[in-house]
């Protein structure tokens, strides 16, 4: 990973451990704020990804807010981020609104029957209530991840605007991308626009959602910072921006160590991390990491399928080669690992949590956040 010094991460952290490293999130937290100044846009820290609250000091410094998921999440930025919080779910139950309108500043209803019935609730609350809509343009790879798939639960089509009251509604929102650069972006706002333009003239805020990689190499900054513009200056809207892993991407990796090796038709490592309980998206998506001088399956003279501890049969996390053969105690460093990991954990088989570190590159020193025991796996459970 470009400006990580993972030999000494390696040698300094403990096994497993997430690692964080404080000089990669300060350069990402640099371009968003260029972003920012250049453009007028309020970003906010998507809490999904990324909810390391140990380093939302260093956050806070840039970024205005955070966008939460659930009142548990709001609460967490409210307490321990500070600024602006908006809250979107699919849907609230009634104790949800009334806690989330004691967090938030920006409350969004993903349907008109949740908006009306619970206006009695919000209507003098003074949080700014919004709508999510549903371009209908479809940019994800991923069905399981793209917000605009066929019969989507998320966002409200324009056709369910008709007849519908906006009495207090004062933002729309739209979240329809995915580990993106700025072209999808560009082509869904255009389609966003074409069917919910009219609505922003009587609207106080924009928001523009997720998924957009700003910080990954190849992101066209001048065309992201014209967009936004654009909409400020046609409709006069306040334009938020939420991304996660662009806070995130290329500061992380997870340190794991060489449990055992053993072969069946080929070399099979067995490692102290776990496909499933640490990095569900080799699963789920699915999602192959790299690896430090780890490479595809026959590129190097010694390829192993590299799998987790627990009992899951399909704990396999893929295939790489080495150049040289992996002995037990051999540290491998997945990267790009802090952003839909630490949020996405489990507990299953009570396998060790990884820890959570912090390396900052100014002063080569790796901080030990937390370690996790006993005590946290059996508390989950009663």
């Amino acid at each position: 990973m470009i400006g990580i010094d993972i030999p000494k991460i390696l040698e300094l952290a403990p096994s497993p451990a997430y690692v964080v490293d404080l000089g990669r999130l300060r350069h990402n937290l640099a371009i968003l704020d260029q972003v920012q100044q250049r453009s007028g846009a309020k970003i906010l820290m998507a809490l999904k990804a990324f909810s390391m609250w140990s380093v939302f000091p260093i956050i806070r410094e840039t970024l205005q807010g955070v966008c939460a998921s659930s009142p548990w999440e709001a609460r967490l930025g409210y307490e321990e981020f500070g600024g602006e919080v908006h809250s979107f779910a699919a849907a609230f139950k009634e104790e949800d609104v009334r806690e989330l309108l004691t967090t938030s500043n920006h409350l969004v209803f993903n349907s008109f029957h949740q908006l009306e019935r619970f206006r009695p609730l919000w209507e003098q609350s003074g949080v700014s209530i919004g709508l999510r809509v549903n371009p209908e343009h479809s940019e994800g790879h991923t069905p399981i991840y793209d917000p605009c798939a066929p019969k989507s639960r998320l966002g409200i089509p324009r056709r369910e605007f008709e007849d519908k009251s906006l009495a207090g509604v004062e933002g729309l929102h739209f979240h329809t991308l995915c580990e993106q650069l700025f072209e999808p972006l560009e082509r869904t706002a255009k389609a966003f626009e074409d069917k919910f333009g009219p609505f922003l003239a009587q609207m106080k805020w924009l928001n523009l959602g997720g998924g957009h990689h700003i910080t990954r190499e190849g992101y066209d900054i001048d065309a992201l910072v014209e967009l936004v513009r654009y909409f400020r200056e046609k409709y006069g809207v306040e334009v938020y921006l939420e991304p996660g892993e662009a806070i995130a991407i290329g500061t992380g990796i997870l340190v794991s160590e060489v449990l055992d090796v053993v072969h069946n038709e080929m070399d099979i490592a067995i490692l102290d991390v776990s496909a499933t309980c640490h990095m569900p998206d080799c699963l789920e998506m699915p999602y192959r990491p790299g690896i430090t001088n780890g490479f595809d399956p026959g590129e190097r003279s010694h390829t192993y399928r590299l799998g987790g501890p627990s009992c899951l049969a399909g704990d396999v996390i893929g295939d790489w080669s080495f150049d040289r053969p992996l002995q037990p105690g051999d540290r491998l460093a997945f990267e790009d690992m802090a952003h839909y990991t630490m949020v996405k954990t489990t507990t299953f088989n009570g396998i060790q949590h990884p820890a959570i570190c912090t390396y900052d590159p100014d002063t080569g020193e790796l901080r030990v956040v937390r370690k996790f025991g006993y005590g946290d796996f059996k508390s989950r459970l009663s």
